[in-house]
């Protein structure tokens, strides 16, 4: 244990991705499970192999990315500016809270037929879902930074006659961005949830949604196994883009 301890992150997790995989096979090996109720391994990886080849998992992927990124972004350019609204304004916070609060009661796949309804377009509807999911975190952690600003901060940008808006950009948006980024790491996994939602809600015969469902129509569950791994990889690399602009923005905070 202690030698995994000193060992890069890159291999601790391929040791335990490795170590993933093979009780995955002795599971389906002891089990004597149907390759259609429970695939091994190999079976994924074969299966991996035609769709890459065919050019249907990069099609479905691209498809399903061009809905979460938008989704990602949007949710953060909605979220940000109104969390500093709900954060400076105490009559705000009186009046919106309330529906904001009760809105995450209601669950999105609820709210995504509605959607659907009131947007014509399929696909600035699935946009609309990722955003929706996104908002309430990003939100919260915005509200979360600029609430942790030390009160005598102010009082020294006071002193120094700083305005508002110097006041915003050398005191409250840096000390609120890594509670920020915080908030974006999490919206950047729930961006993948939320489209995938919006291509279940409203099927087209494109996307990862709709691989997945047609995958399990057909029982071809090596296939909606390939389809999960691809989500989780998504999920992954967009949690890794976040990371990145963390170490590069806050650089300053890393390095004390």
């Amino acid at each position: 244990m202690n030698t995994l301890r000193t060992q890069p992150i890159w291999l601790t997790a391929v040791f335990s991705f490795l170590i993933l995989l093979l009780v995955w096979q002795l599971l389906v090996t002891l089990g004597g499970y149907q390759r259609f109720i429970l695939p091994g391994p190999i079976d994924v990886w074969q299966q991996l192999q035609i769709v890459l080849g065919d050019g249907r998992l990069l099609k479905h992927t691209l498809i399903t990315l061009s809905a979460i990124i938008p989704g990602l972004l949007l949710g953060c350019l909605v979220a940000a500016p109104l969390g500093y609204l709900l954060a400076k304004s105490p009559l705000a916070e009186r009046l919106i809270s309330p529906y904001l609060i009760a809105s995450q009661a209601i669950p999105v796949i609820a709210i995504a037929p509605l959607l659907t309804i009131w947007i014509s377009s399929v696909y600035w509807s699935r946009v609309a879902i990722a955003t929706l999911v996104v908002f309430f975190p990003i939100l919260v952690n915005m509200i979360a930074g600029m609430r942790s600003v030390p009160p005598e901060l102010y009082e020294l940008m006071h002193i120094l006659k700083a305005d508002r808006g110097q006041i915003f950009r050398k005191l409250e948006f840096p000390a609120a961005l890594p509670v920020l980024i915080a908030g974006l790491k999490i919206g950047a996994t729930l961006a993948v949830i939320g489209t995938l939602v919006g291509e279940f809600v409203r099927p087209q015969s494109q996307g990862l949604g709709y691989l997945l469902n047609d995958a399990r129509q057909t029982y071809k569950t090596d296939l909606v196994f390939v389809v999960l791994l691809t989500l989780a990889a998504v999920s992954l690399s967009l949690y890794g883009l976040v990371a990145l602009l963390e170490k590069r923005v806050l650089r300053w905070k890393l390095q004390k």
